[in-house]
């Protein structure tokens, strides 16, 4: 009895169980407290996104930093101004909308009339804005090139310093810009707002207010992402929980953590990417352990593969 009293404390501090490759019940308990605690977590951040309803990655992309940061900025939609810049671009955008919204509300021949002077109203705006902020914007576009060619300079990306400068320079290039681009986002909302506001009660009791959208340069990009996003964290969340797939959903986890470490790479003092790093490590244990067979759903999906694919099987 002294014996175990003495030797029960080394035990816990070295691992419990006699032989390292076979996991004992505290090492289980472990597993799926790891697994339920990082599925709760997924979780309630993608709820948080979802409830939020106008949760935007922009800023988590557009401050990415390291040898990748300019792939990670160009997933922003719109991220250098191209697109909002263009005024015939944006005409073809809000007449295909003003056509869209007329049939979604199955507008009368006074409503389509109202839905184009919307329209006109519209473009009028933008093209005040655009000669209103003339200067900043010929300067914004003479700047292009510059810092083009300094995102292209690879020996920055290894010096601190430079690095550092570089992104100064872009801070104060994209500060130009900024504002007459925030002035063209209320632009598009107020038109949105605008042509929604035609439908009477009646068509609105039947129909929801159509969303415009964006156009897109790119298959991916932050107008898609923003909408994936929460529901990919749910459903990481809710499948750690229930121990169901569990190497699928962990290595997709980690593999989506791992994206985040990398865009903030390297890390930084204080309050970085570092603990999107430990969860990912925690993740490839749960993937490599098969954690969801303790307490989860797995263990009835691996009992059923084992009936159907025995291990003496051929």
């Amino acid at each position: 009895m002294a014996r175990t009293i003495f030797l029960a404390p080394l035990r816990l501090a070295t691992g419990w169980g006699m032989n390292p490759r076979v996991l004992g019940w505290i090492g289980i308990s472990m597993l799926v407290l790891m697994r339920v605690t990082l599925g709760w977590h997924f979780f309630s951040e993608g709820h948080e996104k979802y409830r939020q309803g106008d949760w935007d990655a922009k800023p988590f992309f557009a401050n990415a930093r390291g040898p990748v940061a300019g792939q990670f900025r160009q997933l922003v939609w719109d991220w250098d101004g191209q697109l909002r810049l263009d005024v015939e671009r944006t005409m073809v955008h809000f007449a295909v909308f003003r056509d869209r919204v007329s049939r979604h509300f199955r507008f009368n021949e006074a409503q389509r009339r109202q839905a184009q002077g919307n329209y006109a109203k519209a473009i009028e705006q933008l093209r005040w804005v655009l000669e209103e902020n003339a200067n900043d914007i010929e300067e914004y576009e003479l700047g292009r090139e510059r810092m083009l060619q300094l995102e292209r300079d690879k020996r920055r990306t290894g010096v601190p310093s430079l690095a550092g400068q570089t992104s100064t320079i872009r801070s104060e290039w994209t500060g130009k810009i900024d504002p007459v681009l925030a002035q063209i986002d209320t632009v598009w909302k107020n038109y949105e707002a605008a042509q929604n506001a035609i439908a009477s009660r009646k068509q609105l009791a039947s129909r929801e207010p159509l969303k415009m959208g964006v156009p897109r340069n790119q298959l991916v990009d932050t107008s898609v992402i923003n909408r994936i996003v929460p529901y990919f964290d749910m459903t990481i969340g809710v499948l750690l929980i229930l121990g169901l797939f569990t190497p699928v959903a962990a290595l997709a986890g980690a593999g989506f953590l791992g994206s985040v470490f990398i865009s903030q790479y390297p890390p930084v003092t204080g309050l970085g990417s570092s603990y999107q790093l430990i969860e990912a490590m925690a993740c490839l244990v749960l993937a490599g352990t098969g954690a969801g067979r303790f307490a989860g759903l797995d263990f009835f999906a691996h009992a059923f593969t084992q009936m159907l694919w025995p291990r003496n099987a051929e």
